[in-house]
């Protein structure tokens, strides 16, 4: 079947076809520009002749891209269609010296409020770490300067564990920005007053969780992944992967739980204190109603059209009334001061 496949890549037009970078790399050196000939080395599987390891990275939203990743002789049929796939899980296998998956990182939007979670895909050998994605990766690009400052990891397990560490730093970045913001919804209800407005507070408290959530679906698969006991990773890969890169985002979700706990204490007691509102409130209208409640029956006693009518002769019948309604009023007020009511 391999020999059916378009060849890979085409020298001519490689970085066109969605290859966005080709670099050798060795710890301690600057990288070093891939030929041709170089890259159809590597993605057979031969080591650098030159020592250290290779890195491709690949855009691969057009479809010749995704033809050229899938015909990649040395990856496995299983690795290649992860390299191409849609879907939006985690993911992460090992076969041999063969290690592949998909792994979330954040997208590029300006604020890094309205980030969103996308996802990169990698498979990668001792010697070789092919990557692929469909929208820019910041993560990426800030290993890739890592990179040209010298800083080169051992190995690509390496890489893609700083890959993971800056996710993981992203995500406790926007931790500790809606961290603030509870800090902030916190003040207000302990400073609780007449003018504080629960319902802002209640919304602010609930864009907390909804983002607080959305990184908990993220991150909680990633770490299942990791605590996985039937994954078997090569020793190569073994110590960044297994050990540093399960530490961070092991690390992510215990703080990313730790704030979701204290986004309900919060919401909990914002509830109560909405809560302990609406019966101050229903308690003034309550008060009010019993203190007018005799003065609507004497109203309502003197309105009747009837005979006979007590004070309806005199000429002070009105103010009589409106005495009478007042005394009755006071009384009231009396009685319920008696029995603990107000």
């Amino acid at each position: 079947m391999n020999d059916i496949r378009p060849p890979f890549p085409d020298p001519d037009n490689a970085l066109a076809d969605g290859l966005v970078w080709a670099i050798r790399l060795l710890p301690g050196e600057p990288p070093e520009k891939l030929e041709s000939d170089e890259i159809v080395r590597a993605l057979a599987g031969d080591p650098p002749a030159k020592g250290g390891w290779v890195w491709l990275h690949f855009d691969i939203v057009h479809t010749r891209s995704r033809a050229q990743v899938e015909a990649i002789p040395c990856l496995t049929e299983d690795a290649q269609q992860t390299l191409t796939n849609t879907d939006k899980g985690a993911r992460l296998e090992a076969e041999g010296d063969l290690v592949y998956g998909a792994l979330p990182a954040f997208d590029d939007a300006a604020s890094e409020d309205d980030r969103d979670v996308c996802i990169w895909r990698f498979a990668m050998l001792p010697t070789l770490l092919v990557t692929t994605r469909r929208h820019p990766i910041p993560a990426l690009g800030v290993v890739y300067r890592e990179i040209q400052r010298r800083q080169v990891p051992d190995n690509p397990a390496g890489l893609v564990d700083r890959a993971l560490l800056e996710f993981a730093d992203t995500a406790r970045r926007t931790m500790s920005r809606l961290d603030d913001q509870l800090d902030r919804a916190e003040d207000v209800l302990l400073l609780l007053d007449r003018d504080t407005d629960l319902g802002r507070m209640g919304g602010m408290l609930g864009q907390v969780r909804r983002r607080s959530t959305e990184l908990r679906r993220v991150i909680s698969p990633v770490n299942r992944i990791f605590q996985d006991e039937e994954l078997e990773l090569p020793e190569w890969a073994e110590d960044d992967l297994r050990d540093r890169s399960e530490r961070q985002i092991h690390g992510a979700l215990d703080d990313l739980l730790a704030l979701q706990d204290r986004a309900r204490s919060l919401q909990d007691e914002l509830t109560s204190n909405q809560a302990e509102e609406t019966n101050r409130r229903l308690y003034i209208v309550s008060v009010g109603t019993t203190m007018m409640l005799p003065a609507t029956f004497v109203t309502g006693f003197f309105g009747m059209n009837t005979g006979g009518m007590f004070l309806a002769a005199g000429q002070w019948g009105t103010i009589e009334a409106g005495g009478l309604c007042f005394l009755i009023m006071v009384g009231t007020w009396f009685l319920l001061k008696m029995t603990k009511l107000l």
